[in-house]
């Protein structure tokens, strides 16, 4: 179930990059608070993170676990991918803290 939950995003967020390297798959399980593993959530969001090296892009579920990835963009190329998620009013930012895999 993750797996595929973690495919169907990282085709999504393909679609929305505008460049020719497709976004990269993340996480498919997530930890729950009694140690025992879970498929990520259903639920697709976008999120944007400024680190050092630009704005990496990540669609996650409601809880800010990554599915799918993409990496380093400029600010204009980053506005550029969140006006195009935004016009086609499917997925809502997250702005919480996002889970990346390490």
């Amino acid at each position: 179930m993750g797996e595929k939950r973690v495919k169907d995003a990282q085709e999504l967020l393909t679609n929305y990059i505008l460049d020719t390297t497709p976004a990269l798959p993340a996480l498919a399980l997530k930890d729950n608070k009694s140690n025992n593993w879970e498929p990520v959530g259903a639920e697709n969001y976008f999120a944007i993170v400024k680190e050092e090296q630009g704005y990496l892009i990540a669609i996650c579920d409601k809880h800010g676990i990554a599915k799918s990835i993409a990496n380093w963009f400029s600010e204009e190329k980053k506005d550029a991918i969140k006006t195009k998620i935004k016009q086609k009013g499917d997925i809502e930012e997250y702005f919480g803290k996002v889970s990346l895999p390490v």
